[in-house]
Order: structure tokens, then C-alpha cells, then sequence
């Protein structure tokens, strides 16, 4: 076998393949904070802790859990928006050989219940405004123990703990990291399928968390050690705003900003302040910025390099990001399965309208049957998208049936719809899910979203699929309209009809005031469709 075809578009200075190291990212951490103690690692609101002080803290977070006795493979849950206490959990479970839990904060009692159980977690580390939920499910968990925090005086309760007392409590107390198959000893459950069903945790190793923001490294040609700032808003408890915003800037030596929400204002005094870098995030929060008003006068033109996944990435919002910045924005695929990324358009140089890029350094990308896995498709044709790399997972966290149908000689099959053209360029064409049948016609919703996102008017656009008794099913819009504007469905369907086949235009248009979205911003397809099929 010669070269995979991509390696020839990549950009100059980008390496086909790594040294990965024997370490975990607190190993990593510790290294600088001997080298850099008084460089800046994370920024949260006016609060700035140095690496000197992240290493301190995390030390003895790992004494307070080992003392406590959490050894070795035991599950920590982390249930946090992004925060100084967040990093420095996730370092501290690393350092003792535990295995970190990640939670989302919005998730509802049954959905906390799941996790718990289903991962075995034995301590939680969360926020003061969760502890109701928390406390709700406790008694059907294993959870032995509650740190709480917060960021103003409270009072904890009587069956909790709180972080800084807990972490000051264990000053002086001698503790023995134990030894860590990098290659193999999971670091991080990271439940996914908020969005396919039942939630699944996919169990990310040492060497899977180090490799993916090496790889994103490696692929920012001008990322320098100890220079970048990142802004970091994408949350961390979803493997996207783990590697490419925390775990990215950790291993760089860079200044992490923190930012709990997504919050325009907010977001945009913070560049002006602190005058970010690099700056992973999701169309909708490129989107807001190329809409805020005045947005030039923020010192935006510090950003430099930013990928978006999560979504489809319009041509348009990209386009109107970088003349505004002067940097790069440009799409990139990934999946928590693969902690996250495994495709990325160059940053610098050739990328492709409505492509996912490029495999990363060390990663293959093929196109399969759906049917048939062991039928490998030829350049152009549609397929399934199967990846294989460093960043690929070991598996679903007690779900052997599960890894067996998605994992096979460390191929991940990924139950997307896509297609590689002659250069490498990979295309998702849809979801599996998300396509739409009617009258026999496959329709992928983001042909007719692109089209959508062209209408002056548009703000932001999805599509789904509803129940037509005619069609099977008919295409439906869901539609923001920008600030001010005002349109009619008629003129929002003219408008597809003169640029799409007649079988894709949308039958319906619905206008909100807003979409419903995940905590990164993803639109919630399902959702809509859930709604329709009410109706």
C-alpha cells in the first residue's frame, strides 16, 4: 500500500505522524509548572492561577481523594460548567489512576441516575447549584461522597463536603501515584448519545486524551509552546471542549481563559481584555460574533486559529469570521468515540467547501458499505465514514455488544454518511439518521440547510424531516431570521426552489424566535422532529 491519498494536500509543516509520550496530560502539567511556575494557566473572570498553582492544587485534590480512598480504576464523577475546579479535578483523578466521569450539568435527574449507575462513580465533584439533583438520586447510586463548590459563601450541607476546605485538608499527606498503562488504563468515560438514545460511555485512555491535542497541535503550524491564549467557552465536559480548548492549551503551555456559557456580551469583553489566540467553537458562536454589533472595535484581530465542529460550518459564516479576525476559521469532524477530532481543513492551506478536511497525523479514514463493512467503496462514492488512530476509543464502558458493532481491528465505524474525493478530502453527507426519505428520493438536510444559509434574512436554519401522507416524508424549515428582518414562508421557498431540485425545496417553513440546542450548541434535530410527530 502507497500513501493515503491526503497526506499529499497537507499544508506545508504539518508532520504525517507523532511521537506520542508515556504520559498522562497531569504529568505534562507538572513538567511545566516545574519549568514555567508563575506562567498564567488559567484566567476565570479576574482570578488568574499560575501552573505553580494548578500543580499545588491538583496535588493535593489527589492526596484529599487517595486518602479517602480512591484507588486505582475507581470512577470519579466531575458534574461542572467550566472553572478552575473543573481542570483541577481532572488533573488530580489522573494522578491517582482513577477514571474521571464526565457529566453534563444540565443533564436531569434521570439522566444523572444513568450515569452514576452506570459508571459505578463513587464521588462526585460538582457545583453548589446541583446538589438538589445530586442528593435527589443518591440513594439508588454507589456515590459515597459530595465535594461541592462554589464562587460565594454557602452553606454546605450536612452530607457534603466543600472543595477548598476538602483540598486544604489533606496539606502534608504522603501519597504514591500509582503506575499508568498509558496505551490501555482508561482516563475518562465520556457519555455519548444524548442524542441517539440511551447514553453510552465511551472510554477514553491516557494515550487517547494525549493524542488528540497533540494531533490538533501539530496541524496549528503556528502554535508556539507557552504563547497561545485560548478562549475557552466550548464546554469541557463534552470531549470537543476537553481536547481542542483544555487539554490543547494544557499541554502548550498556553493561558486557558474560562467561560462558563456561551454569553455574546460576555464572550466579546473578554476578547477585548484578554485578547485570545486560538478559539475552538461551534457555527452558532461564529455566527453571533459576525452579527455583534461594532465587533471590529473588540480586538478580535488577536484571534488567530479556530476550528468549529459540532455542526456544519456555512461557507458564508466562515468567510465573514476571517475578514473580521484577519485568522483562520475552518470545519473539522469528530466524535466522542474518538476523543473527539479526526478530521480538520487545513488552516492555512487548501479547504474545501462543505468538506470535513482531512484525516489528522497518524489517522485513516475509508469509506465502507453501511451494509457491508468489508467492502471498501471507491473515491466518490457514498459510504459510511470508518476511522482508525491514536484518538480512537477502547471501547463502550461495559458494553461489549455494543463495542463489537461499532469497533472491529480498531476500525471505529461511525454511522456517518460520507464520501472522499480525489485530493483526501472527506464530505459527511449526512447522519444516518438524519436523512430524509420522500417519494423514494434520499434528501441530506445539509444540501438544503447550505441553501438556507445563503438567504440574506437567515440567520440560523435546520431542517428535518415530518410525516407526509403523500411523500412518505416532506421537507420542513425551521428558521431564525436575522435581528430586524421580516420574510414570509412563500419567499423563503422561492428562494430554495430557484436553487434546489424540486424534491428538496422545504414544503414547510416555521419561523422561531430561537432553536433548541445542546450545551455546545449543536441544533437538536431530534427535537424538532420529536415535536412534529406529536402534532
Amino acid at each position: 500500500m502507497g500513501d493515503p491519498i491526503w497526506l499529499k494536500s497537507y499544508e506545508e509543516g504539518v508532520p504525517h505522524s507523532l511521537n506520542y509520550p508515556d504520559k498522562t496530560i497531569a504529568q505534562i502539567v507538572d513538567e511545566i509548572a516545574a519549568k514555567m511556575p508563575n506562567h498564567k494557566a488559567l484566567i476565570f473572570y479576574q482570578k488568574e492561577i499560575t501552573y505553580g498553582e494548578l500543580k499545588l492544587y491538583t496535588d493535593l485534590l489527589a492526596a484529599a481523594l487517595a486518602r479517602d480512598g480512591v484507588k486505582k480504576d475507581d470512577r470519579v464523577a466531575l458534574m461542572s460548567p467550566n472553572t478552575p475546579q473543573y481542570v483541577i479535578t481532572y488533573l488530580a483523578v489522573q494522578k491517582i489512576g482513577a477514571i474521571l466521569v464526565q457529566v453534563n450539568p444540565m443533564y436531569v435527574e434521570r439522566e444523572l441516575l444513568h450515569i452514576l449507575n452506570d459508571s459505578g462513580a463513587k464521588v462526585i465533584v460538582a457545583m453548589r447549584n446541583l446538589y438538589p439533583r445530586i442528593k435527589a438520586v443518591q440513594n439508588q447510586t454507589n456515590l459515597e461522597k459530595i465535594i461541592l463548590f462554589d464562587f460565594s459563601p454557602y452553606d454546605v450541607p450536612d452530607d457534603a463536603v466543600d472543595f477548598e476546605a476538602y483540598v486544604k485538608s489533606a496539606a502534608g499527606y504522603p501519597v504514591e501515584y500509582p503506575p499508568i498503562d498509558y496505551l490501555n488504563d482508561p482516563a475518562v468515560l465520556q457519555y455519548t448519545g444524548g442524542t441517539t438514545g440511551i447514553a453510552k460511555g465511551a472510554t477514553l485512555t491516557h494515550r487517547n486524551i494525549l493524542a488528540n491535542p497533540m494531533q490538533v497541535t501539530a496541524w496549528m503550524t503556528s502554535c508556539e509552546f507557552g504563547k497561545e491564549v485560548v478562549l475557552g467557552v466550548l464546554p469541557f465536559f463534552h470531549s470537543y471542549g476537553m481536547s481542542v480548548a483544555m487539554n490543547f492549551s494544557l499541554i502548550n503551555a498556553g493561558t486557558l481563559i474560562l467561560l462558563p456559557r456561551f454569553e455574546i456580551n460576555e464572550v466579546m469583553n473578554t476578547i477585548k481584555t484578554y485578547r485570545p489566540t486560538v478559539f475552538p467553537g461551534v457555527p452558532t458562536m461564529y455566527i453571533a460574533i459576525n452579527n455583534y454589533p461594532n465587533a471590529g472595535s473588540y480586538g478580535i484581530d488577536s484571534i488567530k486559529e479556530c476550528i468549529s465542529g459540532s455542526a456544519p460550518l456555512p461557507v458564508e459564516v466562515a468567510l465573514k469570521f476571517e475578514e473580521l479576525t484577519g485568522g483562520h476559521l475552518v470545519e473539522g469532524y469528530g466524535l466522542s468515540e474518538a476523543s473527539p477530532v479526526t478530521h480538520c481543513n487545513p488552516l492555512g492551506g487548501k479547504r474545501k467547501v462543505g468538506s470535513i478536511g482531512l484525516p489528522f497525523p497518524d489517522t485513516e479514514a475509508k469509506i465502507v458499505d453501511p451494509e457491508n463493512y468489508e467492502r471498501e467503496l471507491p473515491i466518490g462514492e457514498i459510504g459510511e465514514l470508518a476511522v482508525k488512530g491514536p484518538q480512537v476509543m477502547k471501547g463502550y464502558w461495559n458494553m461489549p455488544e455494543e463495542t463489537a458493532r461499532v469497533l472491529k481491528d480498531g476500525w471505529l465505524y461511525t454511522g456517518d454518511i460520507a464520501r472522499m474525493d480525489e485530493d483526501g478530502y472527506f464530505y459527511i453527507v449526512d447522519r444516518k439518521k438524519d436523512m430524509i426519505i420522500a417519494s423514494g428520493y434520499n434528501i441530506y438536510p445539509r444540501e438544503v440547510e447550505e441553501v438556507l444559509f445563503e438567504h440574506p434574512k437567515i440567520k440560523e436554519a435546520v431542517v428535518v424531516g415530518v410525516p407526509d401522507e403523500y411523500r412518505g416524508e416532506t421537507v420542513k424549515a425551521f428558521v431564525v431570521l436575522k435581528e430586524g428582518e421580516t420574510a414570509t414562508a412563500e419567499e423563503i421557498i422561492a428562494f430554495c426552489k430557484e436553487r434546489l431540485a424540486a424534491y428538496k425545496v422545504p414544503k414547510k417553513v416555521e419561523f422561531r424566535e430561537e432553536l433548541p440546542k445542546t450545551a455546545v450548541g449543536k441544533i437538536l434535530r431530534r427535537q424538532l422532529r420529536e415535536e412534529e410527530l406529536r402534532k
